[in-house]
């Protein structure tokens, strides 16, 4: 089945840009944070962990099933499997993001819920891509080939927008607390690395 693959190796491209989003929930400095703040951190931090382990099993089948000369029937299962544990990663990071509360700094409740609604938005995201593979046409090389095309268009655009509300959470202290999570740190080893 040659005729998905080169729309399958777009869509693993455009699959492990999504991947950065998780990296934004982990910081890159460190200082001496406030035990709040360092508290808030841990909690955030620790449920974060899981879920970027997850997305990058997700990350990791789609790519699998590209590099394979994959049936459509294969990859359509693999993919929505994938977009639907995508979307339940972020939506318990949205939850735990929640659950901790705002940061202790300054605009912190502001800065937590728009994180939050930006984490349920990606969450919402991948579950009408779910959808949307769902419905693809498996018999029919050129149409299922199309609607690959127009997933990875859409892929490309989550992952490239959508990351501001999350950079805007962890800027300064909080940024520097996250840092000083173990949790934090192998979760961000673990995300494949951001196609430049």
């Amino acid at each position: 089945m040659e005729g998905t693959n080169p729309v399958n190796k777009k869509l693993a491209a455009a699959l492990s840009g999504g991947a950065v989003l998780v990296l934004a929930l982990s910081g890159c400095s460190s200082d001496d944070s406030s035990e709040k703040l360092n508290s808030w951190a841990k909690e955030v931090c620790d449920a974060v962990k899981p879920q970027a382990k997850k997305i990058e099993a997700a990350n990791a089948a789609i790519q699998k099933e590209t590099s394979d000369n994959s049936t459509p029937q294969e990859v359509q299962k693999t993919d929505a499997q994938a977009f639907q544990d995508m979307s339940d990663a972020y939506k318990a990071i949205g939850a735990a993001v929640t659950k901790a509360g705002a940061p202790d700094v300054d605009k912190g409740e502001k800065k937590q819920q728009d994180a939050v609604k930006e984490l349920d938005g990606i969450s919402t995201s991948y579950a009408s891509l779910k959808k949307q593979v769902d419905e693809l046409d498996t018999k029919n090389q050129g149409k299922f080939a199309d609607g690959l095309k127009d997933i990875a268009t859409a892929l490309d655009k989550l992952s490239t927008s959508g990351n501001d509300a999350l950079k805007t959470l962890e800027e300064g202290d909080v940024g520097k607390a996250m840092a000083e999570q173990e949790s934090c740190k192998s979760a961000a080893a673990t995300a494949p690395a951001a196609k430049s």
